[in-house]
């Protein structure tokens, strides 16, 4: 039986002409970026205690600069061409070009969070942590929808009914019907950022728990996700496993040892 697959071929801009001194177009994918980061500024606000709230501001700019660096970084030492970025160190700037790496924003916010704890000793690493678990996956919600829209990060051709087929993929991949790998990830964030808000309300769990559920759900789940995505790294060609595997085991590992820790704590005390 023949199933007639979804064409999904949008144009990536929003608007046809380019912004001024940029000389470059609005895209969805930078758009929905935005809007990532934007709705999850305003969840944290909400959930955010009183007297951490005048500190906001300057956690978001030590988040959203460790995010894109360590987004950058990771994308271009994981999945490109080194030798290209050692040749033509101008093009590392090119983010619109060469992609970000999820892995490495998660990195590189780790990171930014550890600063921000060093430099104003009187907030805590792991509540921080807590809060930031819980928005980050409405942030890759957007994300996913962005990538979805710019016919990147491709699932692997299928023959299920729900395949789509990516008119002009930003890879030059063929045209065929492929699994919705983007729209399957936008899904289980939108949902796991509503089934954590709920935790945090109905349970009374220890600092870094919700951190340590959060992280271990999503990377568990990034981890199977890659098994239906084409192998984008240069590194792991013939590999069992492909980059974002391996990037997620550390991130699984440390959310185990998040949400355990304080219950090996008090077993041992």
């Amino acid at each position: 039986m023949h199933v007639a697959h979804i064409v999904w071929n949008p144009s990536p801009e929003v608007f046809s002409f380019p912004l001024p001194l940029l000389n470059r177009p609005i895209l969805w994918y930078g758009l929905l970026f935005a809007c990532g980061f934007f709705f999850s500024y305003k969840v944290l606000c909400v959930l955010s205690p009183k007297e951490m709230r005048p500190m906001l501001d300057r956690l978001a700019s030590h988040l959203v600069l460790g995010g894109v660096l360590g987004a950058r970084i990771g994308e271009i030492l994981g999945y490109q061409s080194l030798k290209h970025y050692l040749h033509n160190p101008q093009d590392i700037l090119k983010v619109w070009e060469g992609g970000l790496s999820s892995h490495g924003g998660a990195i590189g916010i780790l990171f930014a969070l550890t600063l921000f704890c060093l430099r104003y000793k009187t907030y805590n690493f792991r509540p921080l942590l807590d809060l930031l678990v819980l928005v980050a996956p409405l942030a890759g919600c957007f994300i996913r929808v962005g990538n979805f829209i710019n016919q990147e990060i491709l699932g692997i051709p299928s023959t299920a009914p729900w395949a789509i087929i990516f008119g002009k993929p930003l890879d030059g991949s063929l045209p065929v019907p492929r699994h919705p790998v983007q729209l399957y990830e936008a899904i289980f964030y939108a949902s796991l950022f509503l089934f954590l808000l709920w935790l945090r309300r109905k349970r009374q769990l220890h600092p870094g728990a919700l951190a340590g559920i959060g992280l271990t759900l999503l990377f568990s789940f990034r981890f199977l996700i890659e098994f239906l995505k084409e192998n984008i790294s240069l590194y792991t060609q013939d590999s069992m496993l492909n980059m974002g595997q391996y990037l997620s085991i550390p991130f699984i590992t440390l959310g185990l040892y998040l949400y355990r820790s304080q219950k090996i704590k008090n077993t041992i005390l």
